[in-house]
């Protein structure tokens, strides 16, 4: 596949994990048309621009949560992710940004009962097969499980920089493969989703464990956990990414920085505005 050898890669973005960096990393005070706040859509396209300018990418990809309605976590598990709070500024931003995604020409995927993870998830899954490669940004180390020889993830650390973790940075991190990661998880637990884990497991038994059995399942025909074997099960499957959505044809095109141009001139973001038509200007 010599001209998809010569493409750039599929950058793919978790949409709510920038946005909550930006929400709180840019003053409140910025504000949009009508009063509304403008701070997480002004740091949401900073990364984008700065990401789109770094990698090159043949295209880019947006997973979101669909926060007006459960997701099948939640439903799977009670108190998943429970106790979360955000402001009304957040979640009004989070509900517009799909839009200006939108409007660069850049693909996106939002709801269905999916998390942004699973649609990440197959997106890069999706490039994998067409033998390409991808560039996951995600701040949720959930996204490591994905790393692989044609998958690399980008992990935002201080300063603005980017970590690059493939199979071998998961494994000096974790201490286990990258398709461990749900096992390591179910093992160790989560606080920030609410996975509670196995009893008095914490991460580096879990670690040593998954060297000694390749997966939970081997742990548990072993005899391990016997009395919680129903819920690790579970834990692992709320763990484990989504790979196989359907996702409409992610066509390799040049961004539509005009149109984006736009629709933050009729939001009243104009400093973002002026930025975004000189570089529609070339």
């Amino acid at each position: 596949m010599a001209g998809q050898a010569e493409e750039g890669p599929l950058l793919v973005i978790d949409g709510d994990s920038f946005a909550h960096r930006a929400y709180h990393a840019v003053p409140k005070s910025i504000q949009r048309a009508g009063g509304k706040a403008g701070n997480a859509i002004l740091g949401f396209s900073n990364y984008v621009l700065r990401l789109y300018e770094a990698e090159k990418p043949r295209a880019v990809f947006v997973g979101w949560d669909k926060l007006s309605e459960p997701n099948w976590r939640a439903g799977e598990l009670d108190g998943y992710q429970g106790g979360r709070e955000m402001d009304d500024a957040i979640v009004e931003q989070l509900d517009v940004l799909p839009e200006f995604i939108a409007s660069f020409g850049f693909g996106y995927g939002k709801g269905e009962a999916m998390e942004a993870d699973d649609w990440i998830a197959s997106a890069a899954s999706a490039e994998e097969k067409r033998g390409g490669t991808a560039l996951v940004a995600s701040g949720d180390r959930d996204s490591f499980q994905l790393a692989s020889g044609s998958v690399t993830i980008l992990h935002p650390i201080k300063g603005g920089e980017m970590a690059r973790i493939g199979p071998v940075e998961v494994m000096e991190r974790y201490g286990v493969r990258p398709e461990q990661v749900p096992d390591f998880i179910a093992l160790r637990g989560d606080p920030s989703d609410k996975i509670p884990g196995a009893k008095g497991i914490g991460a580096v038994t879990a670690a040593s464990l998954l060297k000694r059995y390749a997966t939970l399942e081997e742990m548990l025909a072993d005899g391990k956990f016997e009395s919680q074997a129903d819920d690790l099960r579970l834990y692992k499957r709320i763990a484990t990414m989504v790979r196989d959505l359907k996702l409409p044809a992610i066509k390799s095109t040049a961004p539509d920085w005009a149109s984006g141009a736009a629709l933050a001139r009729k939001w009243e973001l104009n400093g973002l505005a002026d930025r975004l038509e000189k570089l529609a200007a070339g």
